[in-house]
C-alpha cells in the first residue's frame, strides 16, 4: 500500500512540472510574440521591406546625334550588364561557371574575384537583349542583370573627333557628348519592384519615378562634305608621313562648322583606339603658329587705321628689314610692292614694315576683334584660346614677327573665323556646331569696303604664278594664302620640321565657305602650303561646293585662268 502511494506522488509531481514547463514555455513564446508584433513591429516590416522590396533604375535612353540633314551619327542601343554577387545558398557550380564563360565570351577572373570577396562584380556591361532572355531562363544563383544602354557611333572614326564618347554608363566624356551631357542624357526613372532571394524580380508594384529620354540634337555638320573633309586630310597626312593634321570648313553666312577633322583619329565604338594622342580634337585644342596665313590681318588692320589704302605702295627694298639685332629678310628684293603682291608674293619685309607704321594698339585690336587670343565661343570642350601678346610684349621685334604669323598662336578653328570674318564682309559671326534655322547678327569688325579688298588682293596667291595656284578650283574665284612656319624644336626653330597651312574662301566674290588646312611636319623636302595644303583645300572646297549647288563662276572668268589651273594628285 505504501508503494503504491509513493508511485502515485511521483507521477503527480513530473505532471505538475512538465505542466509549469508548459506554461513558462507557452509565456515567454507569448512575450516574444508581443515583442515581434507589438514592440518591434515597424522595425521588423522595414527590415521585410528590404530584404523583398527594392528599387531597379530605368535608364534613360540617350538623345541621338544627326548631322544637319538628319543622318544619324550617334545612337544608343539597349543592352544589358550582367553581375555576380555570391552568397551562402547561391553559388554557381563548375557547369554552370563554363556556361557563363562561354555565353559571355569572358574569363574567369570576376567569377572567381566575386567568390573571394562576396562581393558584387559585373561579369559583363555589353550584353545584347536576346541573350539577357537566355541568362534569366537559366536561373543561376547570384546572378543578376541591369538593364542599360551602350553608344553607337555608324561613322565611326569620321566624326569622332567632334562627337567624343560615352563610357560605361553612357555618360559624355568628350566632344559634344560631353557638351551637351544635360541636353542629351535625360533623366533615369525608379521603379519598386519585389525580388526573392536570387533578386528575380517576381512583382513590378509601382512606379517612383518617371523615367524622361534624351533629347536629339542635330548638328551644323554635313556628312557628305566631313566625309570629303576627313579623306582628303586623311590621305595628306599618310603620304606625306606627317605628325598631324587639321581640316575646317565654315559658312560664312551662319558661323556654322560644316566639316571638321583631325588625324591621327581614333574609333569611338572601340575602347582601344582610345589613346590620348588620337582622341585630342586638334582643329580646336591645338595651337599652332599660323606663318604668312595671318599676313591678311596686317593689311587690313593697316587699311582700318586709315594711314593705308587699297592704293598703298610698300617698298620692301633690299629685301630685308633689320629691327635692333635682328634682321627680316625677304627670298629676293621685291622692291615697291602693293599690297596683293605682298600677299601673292608672301613678302616678311612688306608685313613687318606695314605693322610698324600702325599703332600697335588698334593692330592687337583688331585681332582681338578677329578672334583671336580668346575662345571662338563654340561650346567645344577644353578649347584653346591660343595665344596673343599683351601689348606690354608688343616689343619692336614681336611686333613684326606677329604681321608674318610668328609669336602669335592660333588653333585652326580661330583662324577659320578669322578669314570668316573677310568672307563676311567685315562680320564677325559666332562659331557653332549646332544646326541654325536663322542667320546670326554678327559684329561688324571691319568695314565691307576693306572685305572687299583684302579678298580681291588674296585672289592673286591663287594665280598661276604665285605660291597658292595648287588651291585653284575649276568653276570658281578662290580667295586664299599659303602659310609655312618653322616648328620649335628644343626651344629653337627648325629648318627642318613646319607646319603647313592653307586658308581660303570661295567663290571670291560672294564667298559661301571657308576652309582652312593645316599638316603638322610633313616629311618631304619641299614642305610648304602651297605644295601640300593647297591641294587639299582645292579638292575640298571644289567637291563642298558642288555640294552645296553654289552657281560656278566661270562665265565671269577668262578663259586664260580657267586653263591655267593645275592637274595634281598626291
Amino acid at each position: 500500500m505504501t508503494m503504491y502511494r509513493d508511485n502515485h506522488s511521483v507521477y503527480h509531481g513530473r505532471r505538475r512540472l512538465l505542466l509549469f514547463l508548459f506554461i513558462v514555455a507557452l509565456c515567454l513564446l507569448l512575450a516574444r510574440a508581443f515583442q515581434l508584433q507589438v514592440l518591434e513591429h515597424d522595425f521588423l516590416q522595414a527590415k521585410a521591406e528590404q530584404r523583398h522590396y527594392t528599387h531597379i533604375n530605368l535608364p534613360a535612353r540617350r538623345g541621338m546625334i544627326t548631322d544637319r540633314h538628319g543622318k544619324v551619327l550617334a545612337v544608343s542601343t539597349p543592352i544589358g550588364k550582367v553581375w555576380y554577387q555570391p552568397d551562402q545558398d547561391s553559388t554557381l557550380s563548375a557547369e554552370q561557371k563554363t556556361y557563363l564563360q562561354g555565353i559571355l565570351n569572358i574569363g574567369s577572373s570576376n567569377i572567381e574575384l566575386a567568390e573571394k570577396t562576396g562581393s558584387r562584380k559585373y561579369l559583363s556591361r555589353v550584353v545584347p537583349y536576346d541573350l539577357l532572355d537566355e541568362i534569366t531562363a537559366a536561373n543561376l544563383p547570384g546572378i543578376g542583370m541591369d538593364r542599360a544602354h551602350r553608344r553607337y557611333y555608324p561613322q565611326k572614326d569620321i566624326f569622332a573627333h567632334v562627337l567624343g564618347y560615352t563610357n560605361f554608363e553612357d555618360q559624355g566624356q568628350e566632344g559634344l557628348e560631353m557638351a551637351y551631357e544635360e541636353y542629351l542624357a535625360g533623366h533615369s526613372g525608379k521603379r519598386k519592384v519585389l525580388r526573392d532571394r536570387r533578386n528575380n524580380v517576381l512583382e513590378h508594384v509601382s512606379q517612383v519615378t518617371e523615367m524622361r529620354p534624351g533629347q536629339s540634337l542635330r548638328l551644323s555638320l554635313d556628312e557628305r562634305i566631313q566625309y570629303l573633309a576627313y579623306d582628303e586630310l586623311k590621305q595628306a597626312v599618310d603620304y606625306y608621313q606627317a605628325s598631324s593634321g587639321s581640316v575646317v570648313v565654315l559658312d560664312v553666312q551662319t558661323g556654322e562648322v560644316l566639316a571638321m577633322a583631325s588625324q591621327p583619329s581614333f574609333n569611338p565604338n572601340d575602347g582601344s583606339t582610345k589613346v590620348p594622342e588620337r582622341v585630342r580634337n586638334r582643329a580646336v585644342m591645338d595651337s599652332f603658329e599660323p606663318g604668312s596665313t595671318f599676313k591678311p590681318f596686317t593689311i587690313a588692320a593697316a587699311l582700318e587705321s586709315g594711314l593705308y589704302s587699297s592704293n598703298s605702295i610698300i617698298d620692301t627694298s633690299p629685301g630685308s628689314y633689320k629691327i635692333g639685332q635682328n634682321t627680316i629678310t625677304d627670298p629676293r628684293d621685291y622692291g615697291s610692292i602693293s599690297f596683293a603682291s605682298l600677299l601673292s608674293h608672301s613678302s616678311n619685309v612688306g608685313a613687318s614694315k606695314v605693322s610698324m607704321a600702325i599703332p600697335k594698339e588698334s593692330f592687337r585690336g583688331l585681332l582681338t576683334e578677329m578672334g583671336f587670343g580668346r575662345s571662338t565661343d563654340s561650346g567645344f570642350p577644353s578649347e584653346a584660346k591660343g595665344k596673343l601678346l599683351e601689348l606690354s610684349q608688343w616689343y619692336p621685334m614681336n611686333r613684326a614677327s606677329i604681321s608674318f604669323g610668328y609669336a602669335v598662336r592660333v588653333t585652326p578653328l580661330q583662324l577659320a573665323q578669322g578669314y570668316a570674318v573677310i568672307a563676311a564682309n567685315g562680320v564677325r559671326k559666332p562659331i557653332t556646331f549646332v544646326a541654325r534655322d536663322e542667320i546670326p547678327q554678327g559684329v561688324q569688325v571691319i568695314s565691307p569696303e576693306n572685305a572687299k579688298y583684302i579678298r580681291e588682293m588674296m585672289q592673286d596667291v591663287v594665280s598661276p604664278e604665285s605660291t597658292g595656284y595648287k588651291a585653284a578650283v575649276e568653276g570658281y574665284r578662290v580667295s586664299g594664302k599659303t602659310g609655312t612656319s618653322r616648328k620649335v624644336i628644343n626651344r629653337l626653330y627648325s629648318d627642318q620640321h613646319h607646319v603647313v597651312t592653307f586658308a581660303g574662301m570661295a567663290p571670291a566674290n560672294s564667298p559661301r565657305l571657308v576652309t582652312v588646312v593645316m599638316i603638322d611636319d610633313p616629311k618631304t623636302d619641299t614642305a610648304t602650303g602651297g605644295d601640300i595644303a593647297a591641294p587639299v583645300f582645292s579638292k575640298i572646297m571644289r567637291s563642298s561646293l558642288r555640294l552645296l549647288n553654289v552657281k560656278p563662276e566661270e562665265e565671269e572668268m577668262t578663259d586664260g585662268y580657267v586653263n591655267s589651273l593645275p592637274e595634281f594628285r598626291l
